[in-house]
């Protein structure tokens, strides 16, 4: 596939996603490498385009340089986006109670703290990202599981048996290394996608407090 072709595809996926406004968004495309500029309404407008273009196949990775220009019916205080944030936290019921702290400048979220599984890091960003107001997230939660320590084996052995189990990855191209609750992953995988299935799988397993993905995508 030739760029022309990939920012093609790439500029069809966005105009086709109802939720994104891509006339005011530009796209180009080298090596698998998708560049999108321009100016979107809110963040998560901004988070799906991405998420968008790199569900397009043979995208390899994004650069994501849209800027949220928020309209002036929708801007908020910090402090008014604040006290949202907090509400939405505590009514989140993925997102353990009383574990973070909450930090707005100029409209951009900063979350802090400490969780016992990603998948909760991930709804706490979330949660925060739809709000009224925001043009950003900064999620510096680190996840640090409950409970004693679980040997690196059977770390390892847990998220090989995952990729086998799963559809969307081929556990043979897929190779994990796992120390002290960290997690490497090497690889070549056929989409974003599935390179993302295999950080998810990875990040589920008992124990896991880190994943480096060094897995490549070769469409």
């Amino acid at each position: 596939m030739t760029a022309r072709e990939l920012q093609r595809h790439v500029e069809d996926a966005l105009a086709w996603e109802p939720s994104v406004d891509a006339a005011n968004i530009g796209v180009s495309a080298d090596n698998g490498i998708v560049a999108m500029h321009g100016e979107v309404g809110t963040y998560t407008e901004k988070s799906t385009a991405e998420r968008v273009a790199l569900q397009v196949y043979g995208v390899r990775a994004v650069a994501n340089d849209l800027n949220v220009r928020i309209s002036s019916l929708y801007k908020r205080t910090d402090s008014d986006i604040a006290q949202a944030a907090v509400a939405a936290l505590q009514w989140n019921t993925v997102v353990p109670p009383n574990r973070m702290t909450v930090a707005i400048s100029d409209g951009w979220v900063t979350l802090k703290g400490t969780l016992d599984w990603q998948y909760q890091k991930e709804a706490a960003a979330r949660t925060v990202r739809d709000l009224t107001g925001v043009r950003g997230v900064t999620n510096s939660i680190s996840v640090q599981p409950p409970g004693p320590a679980v040997k690196t084996s059977d770390v390892q052995a847990k998220i090989e048996a995952a990729f086998t189990r799963s559809a969307e990855i081929d556990a043979r191209r897929v190779s994990v290394a796992a120390h002290d609750g960290q997690v490497i992953l090497t690889g070549q995988v056929r989409s974003w996608a599935e390179r993302q299935e295999a950080e998810r799988a990875a990040w589920a397993a008992p124990g896991v407090t880190l994943v480096d993905d060094r897995i490549t995508i070769t469409p």
